[in-house]
């Protein structure tokens, strides 16, 4: 679970920022918990402290990333180094994607075959991207990320076999404390 970022143009922290009384920190990590137990991996930065409180108790591993501000390839490149000789696969997982639901991502899950060219990802909104299963055999090229530069490279790399798994409220991710109201005026209704 990815949740080290500045959120700068959401102007505060927004992994504390609440979502029906819940916080996207607290939302995303009771999610990774439900999905892969005690073998989850949180990746706090900006202001984990607090973050931390949050989503405590924690089920799982933390690893705090002392270059966050320098992108989300810093969070998943050392995410992968901690579990890349223990782990057959790493599935990724955002905490700005509050709509991603147990049953996606257990999809995401049953949906690899073992294969270790094999990635499973999410489709929505005409493109494809996290969550997503990324096999043993990506984990040189994930621990070699750096920035801003996520994963999306492997997605496209003729290497790998993407499957994809449909989900369209994994395009809804909070970016702006307007994108906030907007999920949760939707909610209301």
């Amino acid at each position: 679970m990815l949740a080290a970022g500045s959120a700068v143009r959401f102007g505060s922290t927004k992994q504390l920022a609440e979502l029906d009384n819940i916080s996207l920190a607290r939302r995303a990590t009771t999610l990774a918990a439900n999905c892969c137990e005690s073998r989850s991996i949180l990746v706090l930065g900006h202001d984990w402290n607090a973050v931390l409180d949050a989503c405590s108790p924690l089920r799982g591993f933390l690893i705090i990333n002392d270059k966050h501000e320098d992108g989300i390839g810093t969070s998943l490149a050392l995410a992968i180094q901690s579990i890349r000789h223990v782990a057959r696969a790493v599935l990724v997982l955002l905490a700005d994607q509050p709509l991603i639901t147990s049953a996606h991502v257990a999809a995401l899950i049953d949906e690899w075959s073992g294969d270790e060219h094999e990635i499973v990802a999410t489709s929505y909104a005409d493109t494809t991207g996290v969550p997503a299963l990324f096999p043993a055999a990506c984990f040189d090229k994930l621990a070699a990320l750096n920035g801003d530069q996520g994963a999306r490279a492997l997605l496209d790399d003729s290497q790998f076999n993407v499957r994809k798994i449909e989900f369209e409220d994994a395009a809804i991710d909070i970016d702006t404390a307007a994108d906030l109201a907007r999920i949760s005026r939707n909610a209301r209704n």
